[in-house]
């Protein structure tokens, strides 16, 4: 099928669902967008098991869609800036310690747990995988996904220091996470004795350390171009520029575009809102085209996860080892974010928040990022063990956890009217 047609059908599909869910379900717009994907993949592998050909014929189309290409190489650059832009930065850099721990120390410490435990937990399910294998699967589901984060988090009305960390965290963290993808991943498939811990902390500073510079490089330079104009439509053509080429520069480099992107979108965000780039009306025009751009390609990136349920082989058996895998992944984010916090709180700049823990653990989200991570397996992997398990502990994040973040907000009391720390010297608390 044409990448035309198919563009064309995840839009209509996408605007239908909208429409749907915004006049009669009236829930979040990523949750209610993926719960009719998935509904509606559901009723459409029934029917290709009664041999429909339609049916047939478009579970063809959407097995042909690159989810991790469309994913990782296309939307992801255009929602991180899109995400970003609007982060309040002065925030930010008081949470910059909390923010940095989660994503770094988090992350590590969730891939190894969970990788560890489902070692162990997989041969019991008849289900056994390589320990190599069980780490690749826990650096592609450690990082909260920050599409499902910035869409559905930032809605709850929560406190806005937990939410700024939570959201900080998702931004930094998948880079964290996609490093850490890479180099396990060629440890699984070459064997620990042909990848040296020297190669390995190479392709860290590369590709994490590389996309934050270039990251940086871009946004500084995108800020002083911006400054020399006053004409709205020059400079949102001027954002997405950054946004195209910087993320086509990145793959280049083999350095993090995510990466490169996110600290793009806060350096340009942060110099709009200080008024040295932007006019008033050019800064009300850039905001709402990228709002624009976050809407619809989230839309589009929530209805293409749920259509996934319609070609992906998810047994019975896969199905049970994913319910496991939601504990397992749920523990380990629980013991990663009181590490973090317990090192932190070390440092006595700050006294810990209450609740703190509670709203970090389940404000974790996984969405499509982790889809497109394990779509992105080699056939040599355990591709369909994988693949299957994670897309089921990202439904259940985005929906189970996306619905019930905000009841647990308002249940703890750490909502927009209470404060959730007690600022101390160079940080807020976590």
């Amino acid at each position: 099928m044409p990448l035309y047609d198919a563009l064309a059908l995840l839009l209509v599909l996408a605007a239908a669902f909208a429409y749907f869910n915004h006049r009669w379900l009236k829930m979040p717009p990523a949750i209610g967008l993926m719960v009719l994907g998935l509904l509606t993949s559901l009723s459409l592998v029934g029917l290709a098991r009664l041999g429909v050909q339609p049916v047939l014929d478009l579970a063809q189309i959407v097995g042909k869609i690159d989810f991790n290409a469309l994913v990782m190489q296309v939307m992801l650059g255009f929602l991180l800036f899109a995400g970003s832009i609007h982060v309040d930065t002065g925030r930010l850099g008081k949470l910059g310690w909390s923010v940095g721990t989660l994503a770094l120390v988090g992350t590590l410490l969730s891939t190894a747990l969970v990788g560890g435990a489902m070692y162990y937990l997989l041969p019991l399910l008849g289900l056994p995988t390589s320990l190599g294998y069980c780490l690749v699967f826990g650096a592609l589901i450690s990082p909260t996904d920050p599409v499902a984060v910035l869409s559905i988090l930032t809605k709850a009305r929560l406190n806005k220091n937990l939410e700024t960390k939570i959201v900080g965290e998702s931004l930094f963290n998948d880079g964290v996470g996609v490093v850490l993808f890479v180099v396990l991943l060629e440890i699984a498939q070459l064997g620990p004795r042909e990848v040296t811990l020297t190669h390995a902390l190479a392709v860290f500073a590369q590709e994490a350390l590389g996309g934050m510079a270039l990251g940086a490089a871009l946004g500084l330079g995108t800020a002083w171009l911006l400054r020399a104009v006053d004409n709205y439509q020059v400079e949102v053509l001027l954002t997405l520029a950054v946004v195209a080429g910087g993320t086509a520069l990145a793959r280049h480099l083999h350095t993090s575009g995510p990466l490169a992107m996110v600290v793009a979108g806060l350096l340009v965000g942060h110099f709009s809102r200080s008024g040295a780039v932007f006019s008033p009306e050019s800064r009300s025009y850039v905001d709402k085209f990228w709002e624009l751009v976050d809407e619809v390609l989230n839309a589009v990136l929530f209805v293409l996860v749920g259509l996934e349920a319609l070609v992906l082989p998810i047994t019975g058996r896969i199905m049970g080892a994913g319910v496991v895998a939601i504990a397992v992944v749920l523990a380990a984010r629980l013991v990663a974010v009181s590490s973090s916090l317990a090192i932190l709180k070390s440092s006595k700049l700050f006294r810990p928040s209450q609740h703190g823990v509670a709203v970090l653990t389940w404000g974790g989200l996984r969405g499509g990022l982790s889809v497109a991570l394990a779509l992105g397996l080699p056939d040599s992997a355990p591709r369909e063990l994988l693949v299957g398990i994670t897309y089921v502990i990202v439904v259940f994040s985005i929906i189970g956890q996306g619905l019930t973040i905000g009841p647990l907000v308002r249940r703890l009391g750490v909502g927009n009217a209470s404060s959730d720390a007690v600022p101390t010297r160079a940080t807020a608390a976590p």
